[in-house]
């Protein structure tokens, strides 16, 4: 009896460690969550949104699988162990590609900047005019997912950090290689959401700046000075906060997430009077970068605050060119349920 009772103990411990279950019945993977599905209404929920996070419309949302975590550093290195893969970052520049995406006449660089790097955040030594992001974004050779502030940087001690420098090519390149894929930006919204209408933060509508730090993003004057109430100076380990409904990790803060729509400012306003579906735009249209094709950029990060940019509320949308690599965007997959 006492062997019975001991395999019976074991057998349920191992089963409690092992895959979930979904309301459908079926198996969940480790590392991810089960997002049922739905109607969003998909929008701006207080004052603080922009232009283009209106109209609220609805959204039909299936259910899905996401990741629980933004990828973290260590997930990125066994798939390029795995696979050789070379991050956009890594790559040799090609000037006719780049130009492309910029206004025409746009001077070529010196040629010691069109070298493999990315761009990274330095903060300035006092308040500048905060519609100039120049002002606190660098070109810097040699940063990439590996040095993510540059050449002399390193994630040794920041494996279970989210990956960054990624560029939206490298982020689809590495869901695919998982089985996965990159979230729509209404499955994103949906799932920030965690079951909760007309919520403005993944927690609820309690300000970010009160209570105990709810998430990884800029307490102080923006750029200047980042007073790290929350514990971190750039990014956090990938389960440092409180999940919300779904079980899903910094949904709010520490890393932009890619997704895998095109950035299209007027999209909401071409669906305000019908229920789409979760696919998208065909298209990219930001007016304010007309050169660019831009897919949608999630969450807000590290560096987002209520002056700045606001990121971490759950209906904040940005589009970011997709060969851009920066050292707080990261992203998450999903999969769909079978």
């Amino acid at each position: 009896m006492m062997k019975y009772i001991i395999f019976l103990f074991v057998f349920l411990l191992v089963s409690c460690n092992s895959n979930k279950t979904n309301p459908l019945g079926k198996s969940v993977p480790n590392g991810m969550a089960y997002i049922e599905g739905g109607v969003l209404n998909m929008g701006g929920d207080n004052d603080q949104a922009e232009q283009n996070e209106f109209p609220k419309h609805k959204v039909k949302i299936k259910p899905f699988l996401m990741d629980a975590t933004e990828v973290t550093n260590a997930a990125f290195n066994k798939f390029v162990d795995e696979t050789g893969y070379v991050t956009v970052a890594e790559r040799t520049i090609d000037w006719a590609e780049m130009k492309a995406q910029l206004p025409p006449n746009t001077p070529k660089p010196a040629d010691s900047l069109l070298q493999p790097g990315a761009l990274v955040f330095i903060g300035t030594e006092k308040p500048v005019p905060l519609n100039d992001p120049s002002k606190w974004w660098e070109w810097t050779v040699g940063a990439n997912w590996q040095h993510p502030e540059g050449p002399n940087s390193d994630i040794l001690d920041k494996m279970d950090h989210p990956v960054v420098q990624i560029a939206w090519e490298d982020a689809n390149a590495f869901c695919k290689w998982a089985g996965k894929r990159l979230p729509t930006e209404a499955e994103w919204e949906w799932a920030a959401r965690g079951g909760k209408e007309n919520m403005v933060y993944p927690w609820g509508n309690e300000s970010i700046n009160k209570g105990d730090p709810k998430a990884n993003y800029f307490q102080g004057l923006f750029p200047v000075e980042n007073t790290m109430k929350d514990g971190f100076e750039t990014t956090a380990p990938v389960n440092s906060f409180e999940p919300n409904e779904y079980g899903l990790y910094d949904m709010s803060g520490n890393v932009w997430e890619w997704c895998e729509d095109w950035y299209n400012v007027a999209y909401y306003q071409q669906n305000k009077d019908r229920i789409s579906t979760a696919s998208g735009p065909e298209q990219a249209y930001n007016p304010m970068m007309p050169y660019q094709q831009e897919k949608v950029i999630r969450g807000g990060s590290f560096l987002c605050t209520d002056d700045y940019c606001s990121g971490y509320r759950n209906s904040r949308r940005m589009g970011s060119t997709m060969d851009t690599g920066l050292n707080h965007t990261g992203f998450r997959c999903v999969q769909d349920v079978k």
